[in-house]
């Protein structure tokens, strides 16, 4: 009996290069490339994906095993895609942590800092709470399946082989950045109109009663209102943050 091996050397190439893409796209992920998470980790989730995809999309590769210089700079490109799509999705989260930090600036705790475990820097402690929430809900809906399809789809978008469209990815990432400052700052509006009014409170009190300590008075105040706030208004919140990662993931995949 005699085995024909000859195909796993284009096989070995095909995998690396499905690794390549959904490896940089697992190490940018909300949830799954977090700083805290060992790397053990995110490699065997990226080894199980790819060996998901690879089946699928094992056709769209044309390797030529006889020359080494296409398939470095097809790996370059896979990796692009994959940092393109990862970084997109990280870009979402980063909407709350905007919202975070409106939200502590008008409570009055701008000041307080915490390490931020999906980062690994420091971050105001309204924004990682928010953060975490954010991270626990995706996982909580099934939302990151939307993530795994976003992946699968997108040899429709970056066919493999194809030079990066780079006026379509700049024209991505610009409109992620925006949408993302524009979400966290419609979640932090109602804190926004508290602070306002509570502040022009204070100064209306302050020249009522000047002998009055107003910051004194103000501050423990204005926290406890705001966290009234913040328990009443977070499943909003929420769901709103929800509904456009779900849009963003949505963009990702081509419209049938």
């Amino acid at each position: 009996m005699r085995i024909d091996i000859s195909l796993l050397p284009a096989l070995a190439a095909t995998f690396m290069l499905v690794f390549a893409r959904v490896g940089a796209m697992v190490m940018l992920l909300p949830g799954l490339g977090e700083s805290n998470i060992p790397v053990r980790i995110k490699l065997a989730i990226a080894l199980l994906l790819t060996l998901v995809m690879l089946p699928l999309h094992r056709a769209a590769y044309n390797i030529d095993t006889q020359s080494i210089t296409p398939l470095l700079v097809l790996m370059v490109h896979e990796i692009i895609i994959g940092i393109v799509l990862g970084a997109t999705a990280r870009v979402t989260l980063a909407a709350l942590q905007v919202a975070g930090s409106v939200i502590a600036q008008q409570l009055g705790l701008g000041f307080v800092t915490a390490v931020d475990p999906t980062q690994g820097q420091q971050g105001v402690l309204v924004g990682n709470f928010l953060t975490l929430l954010g991270v626990t809900l995706l996982f909580a809906t099934d939302t990151h399946h939307l993530v795994i399809a976003a992946l699968n789809e997108s040899y429709s978008i970056f066919s493999p082989g194809d030079l990066v469209p780079s006026g379509d990815v700049a024209a991505l990432a610009t409109r992620a950045f925006a949408a993302a400052f524009k979400i966290g700052m419609q979640l932090s509006a109602p804190f926004l109109v508290f602070g306002l009014v509570f502040n022009i409170g204070l100064g209306v009190l302050a020249r009522l009663m000047p002998q009055m300590q107003v910051y004194f008075v103000g501050v423990p105040l204005s926290i406890l209102a705001g966290f009234l706030i913040l328990a009443l208004v977070i499943a909003a919140m929420m769901g709103t943050f929800l509904d456009y990662f779900i849009g963003v993931m949505h963009e990702l995949t081509p419209r049938k």
